[in-house]
């Protein structure tokens, strides 16, 4: 039997990263039904902010105070609420601070509604920038600071589609709707930063998510919304990297140092299938309105990246992430008013196989494909969001605040070392908005601004600093085991929305 020795990770790298990035239908009342995971407080922009939606500035409320123009793009079924045809064009724009990233998209799209048949659909172009580095460069005399280096070619385009069809059975009470969305990926942001020492990347993929929703309603303003969803993500990294090596200029002559380019191929999987549903009726008095929400989800990441050093495989990971919500909302004239309070258990598994027969510290063999450092991570996430709005003649404002608390425990055990840590992190996140919306004649529109806080470039405080001790990803989850106790750049995300809705007479 062959034996090999896996050599120790040095005290800056990772044990485990990977990378989950779980890419809904695209705006924030979609965030409801699958459950974001962080081990780090990464600093990632609004690149699947796309379509409209009236709940967005007042902190993207949504148990108990429906959203008729964003939640269609979430439940296809709650498309039976349009009241009439529109045309819609949302542009939006966000950067992180830093140069640690930007993008501006372009949606246009249709809701319509025919009898009791109703759909919709919409297409967008997008541009995204990587993040601005200053790497710096050993040359043969001195570590010297590099010039700017720019990954995925400085920008790449994506571009979005989205359909959804539904139909409403009136005696019943009952709305049923299916949709898709589809995503042809020239770069997610921030996958630059997961290879924060190469010289350039190249991403390509698609993301896809597939939906049935049912929404029942009855008599008294009660309704239940049902929600069945799967969503899928294939990426591949090509990266390139500046190897140093000693190679003789010509035969017979001394070996001199020259930079060499090395290309690796990374792929990225992640599979996700996930339930939902909301509860709401109103209350006794006075326009209170209460709503319940059940969220569950089963992450599978059956390939995940060999990022930067790490030259073990990081393979599977599994996740079980849970949500439960309860909102209040009070519309009394022309003020409304919503809250919501959600929990958020989460149990995450990751691991690494051993690419070959591997032997421990204590002389024991781990053979090729078993595991070789297992991952246990338990949180208990808290958010809430509140948000009120008020009408005054042909204008609407807007304003909310969404806090998220993430709070997580991981056990990791080593068993080539023998070795078994624990680590606590805990951070808020803090995303105030404001907007307003003008009801013009022939059109309103919706304007809307979000700035992030308490999120950044993180790393490890360790012996050595190096950036790619935690690396970077974008979307919505992130799954890695940090080697030491977290530390932050700070940086903030600042979104800015701009939503014409034309109705169609």
């Amino acid at each position: 039997m062959r034996r090999s020795v896996v050599r120790p990770m040095p005290p800056h790298s990772l044990f485990i990263l990977a990378l989950v990035s779980a890419l809904l239908s695209a705006q924030v009342p979609a965030l409801a039904q699958l459950v974001p995971i962080k081990t780090v407080p990464v600093a990632a922009g609004d690149q699947f902010l796309l379509f409209p939606s009236s709940n967005l500035a007042m902190g993207g409320v949504s148990l108990a105070l429906p959203d008729t123009l964003g939640d269609p793009f979430a439940n296809p079924a709650t498309g039976s609420r349009l009241e009439e045809d529109i045309f819609f064009g949302s542009p939006t724009l966000y950067r992180i601070s830093n140069g640690n990233g930007s993008g501006r998209s372009l949606p246009i799209g249709t809701l319509f509604r025919s009898g009791d048949w109703f759909g919709g659909g919409a297409v967008s172009l997008q541009e995204i920038e990587g993040a601005r580095r200053n790497p710096w460069v050993f040359t043969r005399f001195a570590w010297d600071p590099g010039p700017p280096q720019i990954l995925s070619e400085g920008s790449a385009r994506n571009l979005y589609a989205f359909g959804f069809l539904g139909h409403r059975f009136p005696d019943l009470g009952l709305s049923i709707g299916v949709s898709g969305f589809w995503a042809d990926l020239g770069a997610v942001d921030g996958v630059d930063l997961l290879y924060a020492m190469s010289q350039r990347i190249q991403q390509s993929g698609h993301s896809s998510d597939l939906r049935v929703g049912i929404l029942k309603e009855w008599e008294g303003d009660r309704s239940l919304e049902l929600l069945l969803l799967r969503t899928k993500l294939r990426m591949k990294h090509d990266v390139t990297y500046m190897d140093l090596v000693w190679e003789p200029i010509a035969p017979d002559t001394i070996p001199q140092p020259r930079w060499k380019d090395r290309v690796e191929e990374n792929l990225d999987y992640t599979d996700t299938w996930g339930a939902h549903m909301v509860y709401r009726r109103p209350l006794n008095r006075g326009g209170w309105v209460i709503g319940w929400s059940l969220t569950g989800n089963w992450k599978d990441h059956p390939k995940i990246p060999n990022y930067e050093i790490q030259n073990i495989p990081r393979d599977p990971g599994n996740t079980w992430a849970y949500g439960l919500g309860i909102g209040l909302s009070k519309s009394e004239g022309p003020s409304r008013f919503a809250v919501d309070l959600v929990l958020e258990p989460i149990r995450s598994e990751t691991w690494a196989d051993a690419a070959s027969d591997t032997t421990t510290m204590k002389g024991d063999i781990i053979p090729a494909g078993e595991k070789t450092v297992e991952n246990d991570f338990r949180f208990t996430n808290a958010l809430v969001r509140a948000g009120g709005a008020v009408d005054y003649q042909w204008a609407t404002f807007r304003a909310g605040l969404q806090i998220r608390s993430i709070s997580y425990d991981l056990d990791q055990f080593n068993r080539v070392e023998a070795v078994q840590r624990d680590q606590s992190e805990s951070w808020m996140e803090w995303t105030p908005s404001l907007g307003a919306s003008l009801n013009l004649p022939g059109a309103t529109v919706h304007y809307t601004a979000r700035f992030t806080t308490g999120t950044g470039r993180p790393g490890t405080n360790t012996r050595w600093t190096d950036d790619r001790a935690l690396a970077v990803a974008a979307a919505a989850d992130f799954i890695l085991a940090p080697s030491g106790p977290l530390t932050l750049q700070d940086a903030r995300v600042t979104t800015h929305q701009l939503a014409v809705v034309v109705p169609i007479r």
